[in-house]
């Protein structure tokens, strides 16, 4: 576990949310970024890096060291080949718009880097795995390098080229409701939703 690293990914325009940075807003009082630092360092022990492209990310949070993409242009997966290459691998992505992501669900993907290339949870979400909440170890680079050259900017594409490991859903459970877990904030709608179920005494 000490030797597993954490990335909170902060790339993206926020088109959905008037182009405000997404993770700057606050659920419970807290902003989300300050929020899923915290679930790091109970998690890992250490503060996570930050990939982002703003020019002003480094001011969001003094003392965090930020990253911009090494690949520009390359969406959700160009961010996570980022996270991969400066962490270093293995490290735990997390998308800065999932504000009740888990210490718990944090140290279950990193164990299971134990054994796999990528350690990705399941969910009843349209891809059935939450490529943005997952473990990446050293092989992910060179197979992600390789899609991205080929144009195939898919978050899982490279996935035949790597060891894949699924946390079960049922394991899913057992650290928190998914939907929950892996709820994002996209719009205003989106932020009004998590600050009712950050009221919900289970999630505080």
């Amino acid at each position: 576990m000490a030797s597993v690293h954490g990335a909170i990914l902060a790339g993206g325009g926020a088109t959905r949310f008037g182009g405000r940075p997404k993770g700057l807003e606050r659920v419970g009082g807290a902003r989300i970024l300050d929020r899923l630092v915290a679930v790091f360092v109970e998690a890992l022990g250490a503060e996570p890096l930050l990939v982002a492209n703003a020019p002003d990310a480094a001011g969001w949070r003094p003392g965090l060291r930020v990253v911009a993409d090494v690949r520009p242009g390359a969406g959700s997966l160009g961010g996570i080949y980022t996270a991969i290459l400066e962490a270093p691998a293995p490290v735990v992505c997390v998308a800065w718009d999932m504000p009740f992501v888990t210490a718990g669900l944090v140290r279950a993907l990193a164990r299971g880097l134990a054994g796999y290339d990528a350690y990705l949870p399941q969910s009843d979400g349209r891809r059935g795995v939450e490529p943005l909440c997952a473990g990446y170890g050293p092989a992910c680079a060179p197979a992600i390098a390789a899609r991205l050259a080929a144009g195939d900017y898919r978050a899982i594409g490279f996935h035949p080229a790597v060891r894949v490991g699924i946390l079960p859903l049922e394991e899913v459970r057992r650290l928190g409701d998914p939907e929950v877990l892996f709820f994002n904030v996209n719009s205003a709608g989106d932020l009004a939703r998590a600050e009712e179920l950050w009221r919900h005494a289970s999630y505080r």
